[in-house]
Protein backbone atom coordinates (compact mmCIF):
# COMPACT_ATOMS: atom_id res chain seq x y z
CA UNK A 1 0.00 0.00 0.00
CA UNK A 2 1.23 3.11 -1.07
CA UNK A 3 2.22 6.33 1.80
CA UNK A 4 -0.37 8.74 1.80
CA UNK A 5 2.28 11.02 2.77
CA UNK A 6 3.88 10.08 -0.21
CA UNK A 7 1.01 10.55 -2.82
CA UNK A 8 0.28 13.79 -1.10
CA UNK A 9 4.09 14.97 -1.99
CA UNK A 10 3.73 13.62 -5.26
CA UNK A 11 0.35 15.56 -6.12
CA UNK A 12 1.60 18.81 -4.40
CA UNK A 13 4.16 18.49 -7.20
CA UNK A 14 2.66 17.78 -10.06
CA UNK A 15 -0.16 20.21 -8.85
CA UNK A 16 2.70 23.03 -8.96
CA UNK A 17 4.36 22.14 -12.02
CA UNK A 18 1.09 22.31 -13.65
CA UNK A 19 0.05 25.35 -12.74
CA UNK A 20 3.36 26.49 -14.15
CA UNK A 21 2.70 25.18 -17.64
CA UNK A 22 0.20 27.38 -19.74
CA UNK A 23 1.03 26.10 -23.27
CA UNK A 24 0.30 22.08 -22.26
CA UNK A 25 -2.26 22.96 -20.39
CA UNK A 26 -4.16 24.49 -23.25
CA UNK A 27 -3.14 21.29 -25.48
CA UNK A 28 -4.25 19.09 -22.78
CA UNK A 29 -7.65 21.02 -22.73
CA UNK A 30 -8.12 20.23 -26.58
CA UNK A 31 -6.92 16.43 -26.07
CA UNK A 32 -9.82 16.15 -23.51
CA UNK A 33 -12.35 17.47 -25.94
CA UNK A 34 -11.14 15.75 -28.99
CA UNK A 35 -9.58 12.34 -28.01
CA UNK A 36 -7.36 12.42 -30.42
CA UNK A 37 -5.22 9.34 -29.02
CA UNK A 38 -7.97 7.14 -28.34
CA UNK A 39 -6.96 3.06 -28.49
CA UNK A 40 -3.53 3.99 -28.45
CA UNK A 41 -1.04 2.60 -26.07
CA UNK A 42 2.18 4.80 -25.33
CA UNK A 43 5.59 3.66 -23.74
CA UNK A 44 7.81 6.22 -22.61
CA UNK A 45 10.83 6.49 -20.33
CA UNK A 46 11.59 9.68 -19.54
CA UNK A 47 12.84 11.61 -15.78
CA UNK A 48 10.20 10.72 -13.50
CA UNK A 49 9.15 13.56 -12.15
CA UNK A 50 6.62 16.80 -11.78
CA UNK A 51 6.94 18.39 -15.40
CA UNK A 52 6.76 14.71 -16.95
CA UNK A 53 3.94 13.57 -15.10
CA UNK A 54 2.03 16.79 -16.56
CA UNK A 55 2.55 15.24 -20.22
CA UNK A 56 1.61 11.92 -19.27
CA UNK A 57 -1.83 13.63 -17.69
CA UNK A 58 -1.94 15.15 -21.33
CA UNK A 59 -1.21 12.26 -23.45
CA UNK A 60 -3.93 10.07 -20.70
CA UNK A 61 -5.97 13.05 -21.40
CA UNK A 62 -6.16 12.48 -25.26
CA UNK A 63 -7.29 8.98 -24.82
CA UNK A 64 -4.16 6.93 -24.58
CA UNK A 65 -3.35 4.09 -22.48
CA UNK A 66 0.42 5.37 -21.06
CA UNK A 67 3.04 2.71 -19.41
CA UNK A 68 6.37 4.97 -18.07
CA UNK A 69 9.78 4.23 -16.58
CA UNK A 70 12.60 6.44 -15.85
CA UNK A 71 15.42 7.02 -18.52
CA UNK A 72 18.36 7.25 -15.68
CA UNK A 73 18.60 5.36 -12.69
CA UNK A 74 19.04 8.47 -10.40
CA UNK A 75 16.71 10.66 -11.75
CA UNK A 76 12.82 9.65 -10.70
CA UNK A 77 11.10 10.98 -7.99
CA UNK A 78 9.44 8.16 -5.77
CA UNK A 79 6.61 10.20 -4.24
CA UNK A 80 5.82 11.79 -8.14
CA UNK A 81 5.99 7.75 -9.50
CA UNK A 82 3.72 6.85 -6.58
CA UNK A 83 1.16 9.74 -7.68
CA UNK A 84 1.11 9.19 -11.77
CA UNK A 85 0.79 5.78 -10.74
CA UNK A 86 -2.82 6.32 -9.56
CA UNK A 87 -4.19 8.36 -12.41
CA UNK A 88 -6.49 6.87 -15.00
CA UNK A 89 -5.03 4.62 -17.94
CA UNK A 90 -1.66 4.78 -16.31
CA UNK A 91 1.37 2.58 -15.42
CA UNK A 92 4.82 4.00 -13.52
CA UNK A 93 7.14 1.36 -12.89
CA UNK A 94 9.88 4.03 -12.03
CA UNK A 95 11.70 4.00 -9.24
CA UNK A 96 14.39 5.91 -7.95
CA UNK A 97 18.34 4.54 -7.64
CA UNK A 98 17.83 0.69 -9.84
CA UNK A 99 20.60 -0.96 -10.12
CA UNK A 100 21.22 -1.97 -14.35
CA UNK A 101 19.34 -4.70 -14.24
CA UNK A 102 16.33 -3.00 -12.76
CA UNK A 103 16.52 -0.29 -14.86
CA UNK A 104 16.12 -2.43 -17.86
CA UNK A 105 13.29 -4.91 -16.13
CA UNK A 106 11.45 -1.79 -16.10
CA UNK A 107 11.37 -1.10 -19.71
CA UNK A 108 10.43 -4.41 -20.69
CA UNK A 109 7.51 -4.07 -18.43
CA UNK A 110 6.54 -1.23 -20.02
CA UNK A 111 7.17 -2.59 -23.48
CA UNK A 112 4.40 -5.31 -22.35
CA UNK A 113 2.11 -2.96 -23.10
CA UNK A 114 2.52 -3.79 -26.64
CA UNK A 115 3.01 0.12 -27.78
CA UNK A 116 1.80 1.86 -30.69
CA UNK A 117 3.95 5.23 -29.84
CA UNK A 118 7.37 5.50 -28.17
CA UNK A 119 8.21 8.19 -26.12
CA UNK A 120 12.30 8.00 -25.53
CA UNK A 121 14.73 10.37 -23.43
CA UNK A 122 18.42 8.73 -25.00
CA UNK A 123 16.49 6.02 -27.38
CA UNK A 124 16.66 3.46 -24.57
CA UNK A 125 13.26 2.07 -25.47
CA UNK A 126 13.76 2.55 -28.82
CA UNK A 127 17.33 0.43 -28.51
CA UNK A 128 15.27 -2.52 -27.01
CA UNK A 129 11.92 -2.88 -29.13
CA UNK A 130 14.74 -3.37 -32.18
CA UNK A 131 17.06 -5.22 -30.29
CA UNK A 132 15.39 -7.88 -27.97
CA UNK A 133 12.03 -6.92 -28.49
CA UNK A 134 11.54 -7.20 -32.14
CA UNK A 135 7.93 -8.85 -32.14
CA UNK A 136 6.63 -5.91 -31.09
CA UNK A 137 8.07 -3.41 -34.08
CA UNK A 138 5.00 -4.17 -36.48
CA UNK A 139 2.26 -2.88 -34.03
CA UNK A 140 4.30 0.71 -33.45
CA UNK A 141 3.24 3.86 -35.61
CA UNK A 142 6.59 5.91 -34.69
CA UNK A 143 8.66 7.58 -31.50
CA UNK A 144 9.39 10.68 -30.58
CA UNK A 145 12.77 11.52 -28.67
CA UNK A 146 13.35 14.18 -26.29
CA UNK A 147 17.20 14.61 -26.22
CA UNK A 148 20.47 15.22 -28.17
CA UNK A 149 22.10 12.23 -27.36
CA UNK A 150 18.94 10.02 -28.14
CA UNK A 151 18.40 11.81 -31.99
CA UNK A 152 22.65 10.86 -32.34
CA UNK A 153 21.77 7.15 -32.00
CA UNK A 154 18.71 7.47 -33.78
CA UNK A 155 20.30 8.85 -36.55
CA UNK A 156 23.41 6.45 -36.72
CA UNK A 157 20.40 3.45 -36.65
CA UNK A 158 18.74 5.75 -39.81
CA UNK A 159 22.48 5.55 -40.97
CA UNK A 160 23.18 1.89 -40.65
CA UNK A 161 19.69 1.02 -41.90
CA UNK A 162 19.05 -0.27 -38.56
CA UNK A 163 16.13 1.71 -37.65
CA UNK A 164 12.41 -0.21 -38.35
CA UNK A 165 10.22 2.60 -37.40
CA UNK A 166 8.98 6.56 -38.26
CA UNK A 167 10.73 8.69 -35.47
CA UNK A 168 10.53 12.37 -34.43
CA UNK A 169 13.46 14.42 -33.45
CA UNK A 170 11.60 16.27 -30.56
CA UNK A 171 14.91 17.36 -29.32
CA UNK A 172 15.45 19.13 -32.45
CA UNK A 173 12.80 21.69 -31.95
CA UNK A 174 13.46 25.06 -31.76
CA UNK A 175 10.74 26.16 -29.37
CA UNK A 176 12.63 22.87 -27.37
CA UNK A 177 16.87 23.14 -28.00
CA UNK A 178 16.91 26.95 -28.22
CA UNK A 179 15.11 27.22 -24.57
CA UNK A 180 15.55 23.41 -23.25
CA UNK A 181 18.72 22.94 -23.61
CA UNK A 182 20.13 26.48 -22.75
CA UNK A 183 18.35 28.26 -20.24
CA UNK A 184 16.65 24.71 -18.62
CA UNK A 185 19.94 22.79 -18.71
CA UNK A 186 22.02 26.30 -18.24
CA UNK A 187 20.11 26.82 -14.68
CA UNK A 188 18.93 23.23 -13.37
CA UNK A 189 22.63 22.43 -13.45
CA UNK A 190 23.92 24.96 -11.10
CA UNK A 191 20.75 24.94 -9.26
CA UNK A 192 21.54 20.90 -8.55
CA UNK A 193 25.57 21.90 -8.13
CA UNK A 194 25.08 24.63 -5.74
CA UNK A 195 21.97 23.00 -3.58
CA UNK A 196 24.75 19.91 -3.41
CA UNK A 197 28.16 21.43 -2.45
CA UNK A 198 27.12 24.74 -1.06
CA UNK A 199 30.27 26.36 -1.92
CA UNK A 200 30.59 29.60 -3.87
CA UNK A 201 31.21 29.70 -7.37
CA UNK A 202 32.04 33.10 -7.63
CA UNK A 203 35.69 33.77 -8.75
CA UNK A 204 36.45 29.72 -9.19
CA UNK A 205 37.91 28.55 -12.80
CA UNK A 206 34.90 26.89 -14.22
CA UNK A 207 35.27 24.32 -17.08
CA UNK A 208 32.57 23.53 -19.40
CA UNK A 209 33.18 20.46 -22.03
CA UNK A 210 31.40 21.24 -24.85
CA UNK A 211 29.76 24.52 -26.34
CA UNK A 212 26.80 23.04 -27.96
CA UNK A 213 23.54 24.38 -26.51
CA UNK A 214 23.58 22.45 -22.98
CA UNK A 215 27.01 23.40 -22.72
CA UNK A 216 26.00 27.67 -23.76
CA UNK A 217 23.46 27.53 -21.25
CA UNK A 218 25.50 26.17 -18.66
CA UNK A 219 28.57 28.59 -19.84
CA UNK A 220 26.35 31.07 -19.55
CA UNK A 221 24.61 30.91 -15.81
CA UNK A 222 28.44 30.09 -14.54
CA UNK A 223 29.24 33.85 -15.88
CA UNK A 224 26.16 34.76 -14.08
CA UNK A 225 27.09 33.64 -11.10
CA UNK A 226 31.30 35.09 -11.14
CA UNK A 227 32.80 32.37 -12.31
CA UNK A 228 35.90 32.46 -14.45
CA UNK A 229 34.68 30.04 -17.72
CA UNK A 230 36.83 28.03 -19.62
CA UNK A 231 35.28 26.30 -22.36
CA UNK A 232 36.70 22.98 -24.14
CA UNK A 233 35.34 21.94 -27.42
CA UNK A 234 36.44 19.37 -30.45
CA UNK A 235 34.57 21.50 -33.01
CA UNK A 236 36.41 24.92 -34.23
CA UNK A 237 33.30 26.37 -35.29
CA UNK A 238 31.46 26.62 -31.52
CA UNK A 239 35.33 27.01 -30.18
CA UNK A 240 35.67 29.88 -31.96
CA UNK A 241 31.73 31.21 -31.30
CA UNK A 242 32.99 30.46 -27.28
CA UNK A 243 35.63 32.48 -27.75
CA UNK A 244 33.65 35.20 -28.98
CA UNK A 245 31.14 35.03 -25.89
CA UNK A 246 33.87 35.89 -23.67
CA UNK A 247 35.33 33.09 -22.73
CA UNK A 248 38.74 31.32 -22.26
CA UNK A 249 39.36 28.25 -24.55
CA UNK A 250 41.65 25.41 -24.53
CA UNK A 251 42.52 21.88 -24.68
CA UNK A 252 41.31 19.82 -21.48
CA UNK A 253 44.78 19.06 -20.80
CA UNK A 254 45.45 22.76 -20.19
CA UNK A 255 42.44 23.12 -18.33
CA UNK A 256 42.71 20.19 -15.87
CA UNK A 257 45.18 21.84 -14.29
CA UNK A 258 43.37 25.04 -13.73
CA UNK A 259 39.96 24.05 -12.99
CA UNK A 260 38.38 24.05 -10.13
CA UNK A 261 34.14 22.84 -11.46
CA UNK A 262 34.47 20.82 -13.96
CA UNK A 263 30.92 20.08 -16.05
CA UNK A 264 30.93 17.93 -18.78
CA UNK A 265 28.06 18.48 -21.40
CA UNK A 266 29.36 16.57 -25.07
CA UNK A 267 27.03 13.06 -25.19
CA UNK A 268 30.36 11.54 -25.45
CA UNK A 269 32.70 9.49 -23.79
CA UNK A 270 35.55 9.60 -21.66
CA UNK A 271 35.46 13.19 -21.78
CA UNK A 272 37.79 13.42 -18.56
CA UNK A 273 40.07 10.34 -18.27
CA UNK A 274 43.50 9.36 -16.11
CA UNK A 275 45.50 11.65 -17.64
CA UNK A 276 43.74 14.61 -16.75
CA UNK A 277 42.67 13.47 -13.21
CA UNK A 278 46.55 13.03 -12.12
CA UNK A 279 46.45 16.79 -13.18
CA UNK A 280 43.72 18.28 -11.11
CA UNK A 281 44.25 20.29 -8.30
CA UNK A 282 43.05 19.08 -4.64
CA UNK A 283 39.17 19.53 -4.05
CA UNK A 284 37.77 19.94 -7.72
CA UNK A 285 34.57 18.80 -8.05
CA UNK A 286 33.54 16.61 -10.97
CA UNK A 287 29.85 16.86 -12.81
CA UNK A 288 27.92 15.31 -15.72
CA UNK A 289 25.12 17.57 -17.35
CA UNK A 290 25.01 14.91 -20.36
CA UNK A 291 22.30 12.05 -20.64
CA UNK A 292 24.42 8.66 -19.94
CA UNK A 293 26.80 8.35 -17.52
CA UNK A 294 29.90 7.67 -19.77
CA UNK A 295 31.46 11.58 -19.89
CA UNK A 296 33.94 10.98 -16.28
CA UNK A 297 35.56 8.16 -16.92
CA UNK A 298 35.22 6.50 -13.17
CA UNK A 299 37.03 3.23 -13.92
CA UNK A 300 40.17 5.11 -14.04
CA UNK A 301 39.14 7.35 -11.36
CA UNK A 302 38.47 4.41 -9.34
CA UNK A 303 41.73 2.73 -10.18
CA UNK A 304 43.58 5.34 -9.01
CA UNK A 305 42.21 6.31 -6.02
CA UNK A 306 43.34 5.08 -2.71
CA UNK A 307 40.14 5.39 -0.78
CA UNK A 308 36.83 6.09 -2.05
CA UNK A 309 33.81 7.74 0.69
CA UNK A 310 30.96 9.53 0.47
CA UNK A 311 31.82 13.31 2.31
CA UNK A 312 28.63 14.24 1.65
CA UNK A 313 24.55 13.59 0.28
CA UNK A 314 25.37 12.95 -3.62
CA UNK A 315 29.05 13.59 -3.13
CA UNK A 316 32.06 10.79 -3.68
CA UNK A 317 35.42 11.92 -2.20
CA UNK A 318 38.00 9.74 -4.54
CA UNK A 319 41.51 9.90 -2.25
CA UNK A 320 44.34 9.90 -5.04
CA UNK A 321 47.00 11.05 -2.08
CA UNK A 322 48.30 13.59 -3.64
CA UNK A 323 45.01 15.20 -4.12
CA UNK A 324 41.60 14.64 -3.79
CA UNK A 325 38.72 14.21 -6.77
CA UNK A 326 34.90 15.11 -5.91
CA UNK A 327 32.24 13.43 -8.21
CA UNK A 328 28.64 14.59 -7.85
CA UNK A 329 26.08 12.03 -7.99
CA UNK A 330 28.20 9.31 -9.63
CA UNK A 331 28.09 11.59 -12.40
CA UNK A 332 24.41 10.69 -13.39
CA UNK A 333 22.45 13.52 -15.36
CA UNK A 334 23.39 16.23 -12.42
CA UNK A 335 20.40 18.49 -12.74
CA UNK A 336 17.86 15.67 -12.44
CA UNK A 337 20.02 13.49 -9.83
CA UNK A 338 20.62 16.12 -7.59
CA UNK A 339 18.63 18.55 -8.42
CA UNK A 340 14.69 18.78 -10.00
CA UNK A 341 15.47 19.39 -13.18
CA UNK A 342 14.65 22.09 -15.44
CA UNK A 343 12.24 24.83 -14.44
CA UNK A 344 8.46 24.00 -15.47
CA UNK A 345 8.08 26.94 -17.77
CA UNK A 346 11.05 25.56 -20.27
CA UNK A 347 9.20 22.13 -19.92
CA UNK A 348 6.59 23.80 -21.08
CA UNK A 349 7.44 24.32 -24.46
CA UNK A 350 9.47 21.18 -24.60
CA UNK A 351 6.49 19.08 -23.36
CA UNK A 352 4.14 20.50 -25.79
CA UNK A 353 6.39 19.05 -28.40
CA UNK A 354 5.86 16.16 -27.44
CA UNK A 355 2.54 15.48 -26.96
CA UNK A 356 1.80 17.90 -30.61
CA UNK A 357 4.41 15.12 -32.19
CA UNK A 358 2.49 12.25 -30.58
CA UNK A 359 -0.52 13.89 -32.58
CA UNK A 360 1.14 14.13 -35.30
CA UNK A 361 2.58 10.38 -35.49
CA UNK A 362 -1.13 9.01 -35.09
CA UNK A 363 -2.66 11.79 -37.49
CA UNK A 364 -0.19 10.89 -40.60
CA UNK A 365 1.44 7.77 -41.76
CA UNK A 366 5.29 8.86 -41.95
CA UNK A 367 7.88 6.97 -43.57
CA UNK A 368 10.74 4.98 -41.52
CA UNK A 369 13.14 8.00 -41.25
CA UNK A 370 14.79 10.31 -38.63
CA UNK A 371 11.68 13.45 -39.08
CA UNK A 372 12.24 16.74 -38.01
CA UNK A 373 9.11 18.56 -35.78
CA UNK A 374 6.90 20.48 -38.44
CA UNK A 375 7.32 23.59 -38.47
CA UNK A 376 4.15 24.55 -37.53
CA UNK A 377 4.09 22.74 -34.55
CA UNK A 378 6.85 25.13 -32.96
CA UNK A 379 5.35 28.17 -34.26
CA UNK A 380 2.11 27.44 -32.65
CA UNK A 381 3.95 26.56 -29.54
CA UNK A 382 5.90 29.88 -29.65
CA UNK A 383 2.59 31.91 -30.15
CA UNK A 384 0.84 30.68 -27.68
CA UNK A 385 4.22 30.64 -25.00
CA UNK A 386 3.49 34.43 -26.13
CA UNK A 387 0.27 34.89 -25.27
CA UNK A 388 0.71 32.89 -22.01
CA UNK A 389 3.38 35.63 -20.86
CA UNK A 390 0.88 38.67 -22.27
CA UNK A 391 3.28 39.46 -25.24
CA UNK A 392 2.39 40.97 -28.20
CA UNK A 393 4.57 41.12 -31.77
CA UNK A 394 4.26 42.65 -34.90
CA UNK A 395 2.87 41.09 -38.39
CA UNK A 396 4.30 41.53 -41.81
CA UNK A 397 1.81 44.31 -43.92
CA UNK A 398 0.60 43.04 -47.26
CA UNK A 399 3.29 45.05 -49.00
CA UNK A 400 6.28 43.67 -46.55
CA UNK A 401 4.88 39.95 -47.53
CA UNK A 402 5.01 40.88 -51.19
CA UNK A 403 8.17 42.22 -51.06
CA UNK A 404 9.91 39.35 -49.30
CA UNK A 405 7.91 37.27 -52.35
CA UNK A 406 9.60 39.17 -55.02
CA UNK A 407 13.14 38.67 -56.54
CA UNK A 408 12.80 41.46 -58.97
CA UNK A 409 14.24 44.19 -56.63
CA UNK A 410 17.81 45.40 -56.67
CA UNK A 411 19.21 48.10 -55.07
Amino acid sequence: MVDDTLLESGNQKIEWARNHMPVLSIIRDDFAFEKPLKGCKIAMALHVEAKTAVLVETLAAGGAEIAITGCNPLSTQDDVAAALDTRNNVSCFAKHDVSKDEYYEAIDRVLDIEPNIIVDDGADIIHKIHTERQNLLPNVIGGCEETTTGVHRLMSMSENNALKIPTIAVNDALTKYLFDNRYGTGQSTWDAINRTTNLLVAGKDVVIAGYGWCGKGVAMYAAGLGANVIVTEVNPVRALEARMDGYRVMTMEDAAKIGEIFITTTGNVSVLTRDHFKLMKDGVILANSGHFNVEINIEDLESMAHSIRKVKSNIKEYNLKTHRINVIADQQTVNLAAGDGHPAEVMDMSFSNQALCVRHLVDNGLGTDVHAVPPEIDIYIAELKLKALGIEIDELTTEQEKYMREWEHGT
